[in-house]
């Protein structure tokens, strides 16, 4: 075989015999273009702070994808050959850093475990300056942090995906594993119609982004707390879900004094834990008498639908949030719901550093 720019050459220097021709420029130029990529066509940069920033038909791809490399792990081992993430961990950990790391392996790719407790970060430089840095030298970064500051911050300047992988107002990689162990028993990623009730303390991240979720994806949403402040869902939140509802194809969410109206006739119900980081004494005791009415019990799971699920995003507190007759009986899934956060963030890394969403 004759190379490219050759038969260029020998194409030229015919010419150059029947006119004056300038083969030396002509040649180097052929080079200079010859030598460049080729043009692909690629999605926009994007970041993902909470679930909402995601659509239907967004979600519903990542699911779809989640669950085939589920089935299919060794299709995928290098999706993501000589790709890196970042995880940043302001708070502790477990499933997030190793279904994380896990999923970076088994698609061919990297993950570096970053403890901003060993080297704080938004101290001698602001967070957007971080997102900066950071995206001249890794793919993609996660951060569980303690505010949505500090994730808009780092995505304010960066060139590469920033993903929230826990804040004070979202959770969307959990919600994200949520919804596909939904699907998968329901069978069908089409969730419109599913009712989901909230038991417990609603004033935190987890309710904010399964509300804004179950509306998207067409669901009814029903979460029942202690009605005050402490407990139910922040006004920024409601008002975001509000918003939400007045799009096409909607479900509902919803917010009841009463559990077992709640619960009545649900498909699936769900909690979170009672105890942030560094509750104790006095406080927690508090917190545990206001939030009892709440726990779901197999009395409270009596009200859903005969065959409901139950589910708690872990870790959990079996005594507290509900009991252990509930979270170790037969309608029970948080055990598969934890394992769908290693798919379901492989399928949304995938997308996101591969510019397919």
């Amino acid at each position: 075989l004759v190379p490219r720019a050759t038969t260029f050459q020998l194409a030229v220097s015919a010419l150059a015999e029947a006119r004056d021709f300038d083969f030396k420029n002509a040649s180097e130029s052929y080079l200079k273009l010859s030598a460049r990529p080729l043009a692909r066509t690629t999605m926009a940069l994007r970041h993902i702070t909470k679930i909402s920033d995601l659509s239907r038909a967004e979600i519903t791809s990542i699911l779809s994808l989640a669950i085939d490399m589920k089935a299919n792990q060794s299709d995928y081992h290098d999706v993501l050959k000589r790709k890196t993430l970042l995880m940043l961990f302001e708070k502790p950990s477990l499933r997030t850093r190793v279904s994380l790391e896990t999923g970076m392996t088994q698609m061919g790719g990297h993950a570096i475990a970053y403890m901003t407790g060993d080297s704080p970060i938004g101290k001698k430089e602001t967070y957007e300056d971080t997102g900066a840095v950071l995206s001249r030298m890794v793919d993609a970064v996660t951060a569980r942090v303690n505010n949505r500051g500090q994730i808009d911050g780092l995505a304010a300047n960066s060139t590469i995906p920033i993903v929230n992988a826990l804040d004070d107002f979202a959770h969307p990689m959990q919600m994200l594993a949520d919804l596909q162990t939904i699907a998968e028993k329901k069978g069908s990623l089409d969730l419109s119609g599913v009712s989901l009730a909230y038991a417990g303390d609603a004033c935190n991240n987890v309710t904010y982004d399964l509300m804004r979720a179950g509306i998207i994806m067409g669901m009814d949403v029903r979460v029942t707390a202690p009605p005050t402040a402490e407990f139910l869902p922040e006004a920024d939140a409601l008002a975001e879900c509000a918003e939400l509802e007045s799009m096409a194809g909607a479900g509902t969410a919803r917010v009841f004094e009463s559990a077992e109206e709640a619960v009545a006739g649900a498909d699936v119900v769900y909690t979170d834990s009672w105890m942030s980081y560094g509750i104790a004494g006095e406080a927690a005791a508090k917190r545990l008498a206001a939030l009892q009415p709440y726990q779901v019990t197999s009395d409270l799971m009596s009200h859903a639908s005969p065959d409901a699920y139950f589910m708690n995003c872990l870790p959990a507190m079996r005594g507290e949030e509900q009991t252990a007759e509930v979270i170790d009986g037969p309608q029970s899934i948080v055990f598969d719901q934890a394992e769908n956060r290693l798919h379901a963030q492989k399928a949304l890394l995938k997308k996101l550093i591969l510019r397919e969403l």
